[in-house]
């Protein structure tokens, strides 16, 4: 009777354990297909698909400093390639998905063939109140191979010198 009852909870046990492991999978494949469509609405020049896919009081930070902005911002700044039916063509080549303990806020990481080449993409996405993930941050960012940072230095000194002294005189 004894090893009925440990065979009974080890099957208890190893059944939940299945359970979490597939539901970890089924919310991770939600986001990819999230994050893909996202990309894939903008190489299509999708407005709707593209913002709706952001919560109101998303943030996208892009490669230039100064890309610091809010939806109705990147709205404005996006929509006239959006209008001239060519975005930008982002695709994922690698992508890690962590999750919060609760399951309702997801970040992740993502390499991305570009036509500025490999850049980085990262973020956080949220659970709406209909179940459904949002992107709430998205930050994209160049990849400079490590023995070429002098040389991308050079090109941003007199640029991004000028925007060093504008944020500091900010902060005064």
């Amino acid at each position: 009777m004894r090893k009925i009852i440990v065979v009974i909870i080890g099957l208890v046990v190893i059944g939940c354990k299945s359970k979490q492991a597939i539901n970890q999978i089924n919310k991770e494949s939600e986001i990819n297909l999230v994050l893909n469509n996202w990309h894939k609405a903008a190489a299509e020049a999708n407005f709707n698909n593209y913002f709706n896919a952001m919560t109101d009081d998303a943030i996208f930070i892009g490669t230039d400093a100064t890309e610091n902005w809010n939806k109705s911002a990147f709205i404005k700044f996006a929509k006239p390639y959006f209008d001239k039916g060519k975005a930008w063509n982002f695709t994922a080549l690698e992508r890690n998905i962590y999750f919060s303990s609760d399951k309702k806020t997801a970040w992740f990481d993502e390499l991305l063939n570009t036509q500025m080449k490999i850049c980085r993409g990262s973020g956080v996405l949220v659970v709406d109140k209909n179940g459904n993930w949002k992107i709430k941050q998205y930050v994209l960012s160049m990849t400079i191979p490590n023995d070429h940072t002098d040389e991308v230095v050079k090109i941003k000194t007199l640029i991004e010198d000028k925007e060093i002294e504008k944020l500091k005189n900010q902060t005064k």
